[in-house]
């Protein structure tokens, strides 16, 4: 079923069950007038109701590599996108997660294209870089994999790219430019973000494996060199059926840092 049918009441009322259930996270499918859509934890909402009185946080319960223990999910809106590698729908969510550590918020967007429920989509987890993404930075390879995602889920006609506000492996902005401060001066980004107090990579991986579960997704084939989104998903009940490789051409500039990811961070790389 193709996302525009989502949002259009394309489906038919025969469907099975299981479809409504699929596409929980979308507000606008309308199999009857009394269509409910399951939050995937017991908890439903009515998919008639005005926006502001349908947007209830969506609970579950997991435990995955990173310590989260429950979680809040919750879609706060969807609009059509158009884009320069065809038209997506785009998803906000907000996740709050109960974690060994504390209380944690965070929020990610996701790019949907095409069907992406009759067989596992490609799916890219995207990690914010403002320096790469907006800027063009050529000291790390974000950007490219980023606009490569995009490239290959438009070629496909269908898949899911997730964008997460986790800064700099998740140390945030202001961080991350000391950590290239450092570097400067010698250091690889796992010694800068170390000699900062911080662990080479803070990021945490439940809230994309929550919002494939509220789009209706058990299966991917994912786009990415790191292990450690695999280990992430799969922890959370998401089955990778493939790890397809996201390598792009180095630069002189970045060499020393895609050196350091597969070297101190086990990042996949077959031509490196």
């Amino acid at each position: 079923m193709r996302v525009s049918d989502w949002k259009h009441g394309g489906a038919s009322r025969d469907r099975t069950d299981d479809l409504i259930v699929a596409n929980d996270a979308l507000s606008q499918l309308s199999y009857s007038p009394t269509a409910q859509k399951s939050c995937g934890a017991g908890e439903y909402f009515n998919s008639n109701k005005p926006a502001g009185e349908r947007q209830r946080p969506c609970g579950s319960h997991t435990t995955t590599y990173n310590g989260v223990v429950s979680s809040l999910v919750r879609k706060i809106a969807e609009a059509d996108f158009p884009t320069r590698w065809g038209k997506f729908r785009i998803f906000g969510f907000e996740g709050e997660f109960s974690e060994k550590k504390g209380e944690r918020k965070e929020e990610a967007v996701a790019l949907a294209m095409g069907d992406i429920l009759s067989a596992p989509p490609l799916v890219r987890i995207h990690s914010q870089c403002l320096t790469g993404d907006v800027f063009g930075s050529l000291r790390c390879d974000c950007r490219q994999q980023l606009e490569m995602g995009l490239a290959m889920i438009g070629s496909a006609g269908a898949g899911v790219l997730i964008y997460e506000q986790q800064e700099g492996r998740g140390i945030g902005l202001m961080a991350k430019l000391q950590a290239y401060e450092l570097q400067d001066s010698g250091l690889d980004t796992v010694e800068a973000n170390e000699r900062l107090g911080f662990k080479a990579d803070h990021r945490e991986f439940a809230l994309p494996a929550e919002i494939l579960k509220k789009l209706g997704i058990a299966e991917v084939r994912l786009l990415s060199n790191n292990p450690d989104k695999v280990a992430a998903l799969e922890a959370a009940g998401i089955k990778v059926v493939e790890r397809v490789p996201c390598e792009v051409e180095a630069h002189s500039a970045s060499e020393n840092y895609l050196k350091t990811k597969k070297e101190k961070l086990g990042h996949l790389f077959t031509s490196r």
